[in-house]
């Protein structure tokens, strides 16, 4: 078999032009962005985790200095920010375990708020408790 020989004037096959933003036109693929984008939020959380605990370790006065960074306007506002995106991707994640995990008792499989609901419950009451952990002496 040889190969069709080569035309300067080949067509080209159709392809319909698709924007950058395409994934803005339907909430399936822009939760899926935003779900990836939640990442982000939780890289940010570590990083002041980090810093918190350096701080801490290195002097009470480099504490404070951390404490009275964290006061300001801005990273409140992207803290706020980043604690949705972070409720977000957990509820995604809870919400996509059960696709995870087809697990079957006697054969059937369990539906899916059988497998989700507890880790509702155990986010329900560890928040309850580091809650009450925080707050018992303010």
């Amino acid at each position: 078999m040889s190969e069709p020989a080569y035309s300067p004037y080949h067509p080209r096959w159709y392809r319909r032009r698709v924007s950058t933003w395409w994934w803005l036109g339907d909430w399936k693929y822009l939760r899926f962005i935003l779900r990836e984008l939640s990442s982000l939020a939780v890289a940010w959380f570590v990083l002041l985790t980090l810093l918190g605990v350096r701080a801490a370790a290195q002097s009470a006065a480099a504490y404070a200095a951390y404490l009275e960074w964290m006061r300001n306007p801005l990273l409140v506002a992207l803290n706020v920010v980043s604690f949705f995106f972070l409720v977000f991707q957990t509820i995604t994640w809870f919400q996509a375990a059960p696709q995870a995990m087809a697990v079957r008792i006697g054969g059937r499989r369990v539906p899916d708020w059988m497998i989700a609901a507890p880790n509702y419950a155990a986010w329900l009451v560890i928040s309850g408790v580091v809650a009450w952990l925080l707050l018992r002496n303010g």
